[in-house]
């Protein structure tokens, strides 16, 4: 890898930065970086990682075999429009764009592109996301690798067809909030059964560190390490008996589901405006 153009200087630009940096993927000085207008956010980016910033798009392209799309959705169209001039070929284009298909950053280039796009999630700013990366033809197996290795640096990286990523959008993309809503709810019980509250989240934080440790590793699958735990008449299977009245699994595969769907309608509505200012 030569050289990295970022457009966009969010927080998912920033994990990708310090994954890229943290694993030795690349000198700092070939990571360039820019955004809109916040020229305080690239001040910060330069001063904390190093890496070069501008808004002069000839220096951010020359040399750049690699191009990030990681600004917001809805700047999309501009933004693409605003550096189409420069994209070519022979550039691998990788898309943080939530809900922008491959169709459409090329529609709006006005030209092929080698395109990969991903669906990370916010735990890529702790090294820990979950991403399914789908490619276009046009990629070569060593951009493929090229993708693989970068994403790697924020977490596990899956590839996939395009048309499952509203899927992984509902599944892992949406996955965090539902986690952490989990443990909204295992804080209050905590709080009612008479916990410290720093305890309390020590023993939850870790408890789900130990589960997921298991599923990661075992070669059982998750519903009989559940059954595993639960033995007759004892705690768990007294615990256990008030989620399945409650129905608590039905109401998360319906929570995916409904993510899902909201994933592939954002999808639609988001690439005609696209289209729209595009026109």
């Amino acid at each position: 890898m030569n050289k990295i153009a970022i457009i966009g200087a969010g927080s998912m630009a920033e994990a990708f930065i310090s994954g890229i940096l943290e694993n030795g993927l690349m000198d700092r000085k070939n990571i360039w970086v820019t955004n809109h207008s916040n020229e305080e956010r690239l001040s910060y980016l330069r001063g904390t990682y190093g890496v070069e910033t501008t808004y002069d798009l000839k220096a951010l392209f020359a040399g750049a075999d690699l191009v990030m799309l990681a600004m917001k959705p809805k700047d999309a169209a501009s933004a693409i429009q605003y550096i189409r001039e420069y994209l070519t070929e022979q550039m691998l284009i990788i898309s943080v764009l939530a809900g922008v298909s491959m169709g459409t950053i090329e529609a709006i280039a006005e030209k092929p592109l080698a395109i990969v796009r991903s669906m990370p999630n916010t735990s890529a700013t702790v090294g820990k996301s979950a991403t399914a990366i789908a490619a276009n033809a046009r990629v070569s197996q060593e951009q493929i690798e090229k993708t693989k290795r970068i994403f790697e640096t924020v977490g596990l990286a899956k590839f996939v067809k395009e048309e499952h990523l509203d899927a992984v959008t509902g599944l892992s993309g949406s996955g965090p909030a539902y986690i952490y809503y989990l443990i909204e709810a295992m804080e209050k019980s905590a709080e009612e059964i008479g916990l410290e509250k720093q305890t309390a989240k020590e023993l939850i934080v870790q408890t789900l560190i130990g589960a997921a440790e298991m599923v990661k590793k075992s070669t059982k699958t998750s519903t009989q390490l559940r059954k595993d735990v639960t033995s007759p008449g004892g705690t768990t299977e007294a615990g256990i008996r008030v989620l399945e009245e409650s129905g608590v699994q039905e109401a998360f595969i319906s929570c995916i589901k409904a993510a899902t769907a909201q994933s592939e309608k954002m999808g639609k509505a988001l690439c005609k405006q696209l289209e729209v200012k595009r026109s």
